[in-house]
């Protein structure tokens, strides 16, 4: 009876352990243990406008559309270094992209974007007086009704095109928050967390915008343009110390005055005078405009291109870009670390 009885209890036991090992092998397969976290790095991603948002339109009357000669022209693109402590601040590139750019930019822990807006107009629509190519510049920027010149709604404006891709790319890349710079109902942007930037025409643009929204920072490479335009001088809803701004001399923008001119519009010389690169170093007496003579060859093409890493940018004997250190200054220097006055400089031409 006794031996029953120890069989039955063990039997009891062997039961109960195979119950129990079952009930937690199903606790663990509906409860899966969390995925790992995304692995620090280098995050680059890009999308269509044009298929992000099913508002936007096509504006042929002015150049800027979704495809041309079989290719897509609406591609938008980002990036992020997840390895890099961030600094919280978003790039906003308002020219073609520039893959060699971002990865600089990324690497300063910034990110970045460049959305697709009309910025193709320029030789298309003339100016009707002193401040209407500003005006275009604007509506191409905001999607307000600024100009009587172009229509481009809201939802074609870079303002609404950053905030649907900034969007986008919370959805996809959560761990890059890229959410930070939205509103918290997501309805805009932060543009007080936004360092608005571009080459050329971008950079004229960048500096219109930045007049009328205010912004963290703005960085002009090769510009701003417009030396037939007096938007310049328009009260600033950015601080002028935030303006940032860095041509070669050979650039027929310099050449032209057009550069110089603007700098002064927007009082860029109250915050230190124009700085040589090529003999100076940072923080080049905490300066906003920069300058370089580096080698382009002699080519005035080359020079528009060369303040911004790639092909024309010059080079040293150890092949390295020599504007890394300037490229750095001009995203990243405190903007409350300010140069001193300087007078107005006498060889550029202001007056039109």
């Amino acid at each position: 009876m006794r031996r029953t009885m120890d069989t039955w209890a063990r039997l009891t036991a062997w039961v109960s352990a195979v119950m129990a090992g079952m009930v937690a092998s199903s606790a663990f397969a509906a409860d899966p243990p969390p995925a790992a976290a995304a692995q620090p790095q280098l995050l680059v991603a890009k999308a269509r406008a044009s298929q992000l948002d099913d508002r936007a339109r096509p504006h042929p009357e002015i150049d800027f559309v979704f495809d041309k000669d079989g290719k897509p022209e609406d591609l938008e693109h980002a990036a992020v270094d997840t390895r890099v402590a961030p600094r919280g601040r978003l790039v906003v590139w308002l020219m073609g992209h520039n893959g060699p750019l971002f990865e600089r930019l990324a690497s300063y822990g910034l990110h970045v974007v460049q959305p697709h807006y009309a910025n193709k107009w320029f030789a298309i629509v003339k100016p009707a007086d002193r401040m209407a190519r500003g005006l275009v510049r604007l509506e191409a920027a905001t999607g307000r009704d600024e100009s009587d010149q172009v229509v481009i709604p809201a939802p074609d404006g870079m303002m609404e095109r950053t905030r649907v891709l900034l969007g986008w790319l919370d959805r996809e890349q959560p761990e890059a928050r890229w959410g930070q710079f939205l509103a918290a109902d997501g309805t805009g942007v932060r543009w007080e967390r936004v360092i608005i930037a571009g080459a050329s025409h971008g950079a004229t643009t960048a500096a219109r915008f930045a007049k009328e929204v205010r912004c963290d920072r703005v960085v002009m490479l090769c510009g701003p343009r417009d030396q037939d335009q007096d938007w310049q001088s328009l009260p600033s809803a950015t601080p002028p110390e935030r303006f940032f701004g860095f041509s070669h001399v050979l650039d027929d923008g310099w050449i032209g005055h057009h550069y110089c001119r603007s700098w002064e519009l927007l009082g860029m010389a109250k915050f230190g005078p124009i700085v040589d690169v090529d003999t100076a170093r940072p923080p080049y007496g905490d300066t906003r405009r920069l300058i370089s003579a580096a080698d382009v060859k002699g080519d005035r093409n080359k020079a528009h291109g060369a303040v911004q890493p790639g092909g024309n940018a010059p080079k040293g004997p150890d092949g390295q870009m020599l504007y890394e250190p300037v490229w750095r200054y001009l995203f990243t220097h405190p903007v409350d670390a300010v140069g001193e006055p300087a007078a107005l400089d006498p060889g550029c031409r202001v007056a039109e």
